[in-house]
């Protein structure tokens, strides 16, 4: 996918410009020369963002085995129970 780049500046004075570039793929936004935000147009951003999968099916794919993370066990709303 091509990809298309502008300063800042340019985009600030151009908007209509930068959306049309993002029609055609991403558009990098530079500040001080170096990347700081990408402009997508919507059918890209939900084509990137959409797994339609839950954080567990994902989890049970093959390639998550390797994949580790540590998590402290939280208590909502609840209270020990004295016995």
């Amino acid at each position: 996918m091509e990809h298309a780049s502008i300063t800042s500046r340019e985009f600030v004075h151009n908007v209509s410009s930068a959306k049309r570039l993002a029609d055609a793929g991403p558009v990098f936004i530079t500040d001080r020369g170096k990347p700081a935000y990408v402009l997508l147009n919507i059918e890209e951003y939900r084509r990137i963002t959409r797994t339609g999968e839950s954080i567990v099916d994902l989890l049970t794919l093959p390639e998550a085995a390797g994949i580790e993370f540590e998590f402290e066990p939280m208590r909502i709303g609840a209270r020990e129970l004295e016995g």
